[in-house]
């Protein structure tokens, strides 16, 4: 019997909800475990994922340590479809899977608030690992005992237009030239349109996300570091998309759509792409409802996973 975990993208912030805000999307790490009856764990074949394929074999160690178990030997194949170092959460979809597997290894004995949390200490902030774990829009808070995630019912109709530049962009980089200081009024407004965002996707008003998904917390000061932000931005707005943010800390930058004006925010991007000679692609992906899933296999079945994996329960 072979194992099988699939964990999809996501895209942080959403513009004002800094560390906080984040929603899956339908790109996706593959993990899959075949057992060898003894030995360690080890990578036969993966990616070369930021930080590397040992970003899963670390979580399930870290899982092990912190859980007082011991995993069984094995061998663990990893297949990734989300671009590294772009801002679209490949590190914190590698750290839920090797959490996710880890815990399958083992019975199942820890719940997903618990991986959450493990998943929180290990990746720093709980909005990307949030929405990889259990799929849809979360919004990540600290709590007064320990982090907490909620989930953030969408009822309304969206996908998610990407513009996706072949150029990297690190965490550390985009939090280095943020203020050590904001203005009152900043910190204000900023509270003001996350809540409205929240508010935007659960009463179904995705109209509200063209203000809720205003920024001047974060963006004005990363987009010395991506120059196509602004416009790229303006170019979504005015090609019909409710709203669009840079993701997470780029530099790839979302916009939120309904599905009947993807193509024309695609279009849009391509033509932006072409004027001005970015090195990047334009991409149309759903927004992923089910977050990390899983699926116990026979070697007779194995291959691609199915569009209907199980859940995490």
């Amino acid at each position: 019997m072979d194992i099988e975990v699939q964990v999809p993208a996501s895209s942080a912030n959403l513009g004002p909800g800094f560390d906080v805000l984040a929603i899956a999307l339908g790109w996706y790490l593959r993990v899959r475990y075949r057992a060898s009856g003894e030995g360690d764990l080890r990578i036969v074949d993966g990616p070369d994922l930021r930080g590397g394929p040992n970003l899963v074999l670390g979580a399930m160690r870290i899982y092990a340590q912190e859980c007082g178990v011991r995993l069984p030997g094995g061998t663990l194949a990893i297949a990734s479809e989300i671009p590294v170092a772009r801002g679209l959460g490949s590190s914190a979809a590698a750290v839920v899977a090797g959490l996710v597997l880890a815990n399958e290894l083992c019975g199942r004995p820890v719940g997903r608030g618990e991986l959450f949390r493990l998943a929180c200490a290990i990746e720093g902030h709980g909005d990307n690992v949030g929405a990889a774990l259990y799929g849809g829009a979360v919004l990540a808070v600290d709590g007064a005992d320990g982090p907490l995630v909620v989930s953030i019912p969408i009822r309304a109709q969206l996908a998610a237009v990407l513009l996706v530049p072949e150029s990297l962009g690190y965490t550390t980089d985009a939090r280095s030239v943020l203020p050590r200081r904001i203005r009152r009024m900043t910190a204000v407004r900023t509270a003001a349109r996350t809540a409205l965002v929240v508010l935007a996707l659960t009463t179904g008003q995705p109209e509200l996300l063209a203000t809720a998904m205003e920024d001047e917390l974060h963006q004005p000061y990363r987009a010395v570091l991506y120059p196509h932000l602004e416009e790229t931005i303006a170019v979504a707005r005015e090609a019909g998309a409710y709203g669009a943010a840079l993701s997470g800390a780029g530099p790839a930058v979302v916009a939120l759509v309904h599905p009947d004006r993807v193509e024309d925010v695609r279009h849009a991007f391509d033509r932006l792409i072409a004027r001005r000679g970015y090195a990047a692609q334009a991409v149309v992906l759903p927004i992923d409802e089910t977050g990390a899933r899983v699926e116990r296999r026979t070697a007779e079945s194995l291959g691609r996973l199915p569009e209907r994996a199980r859940g995490l329960e």
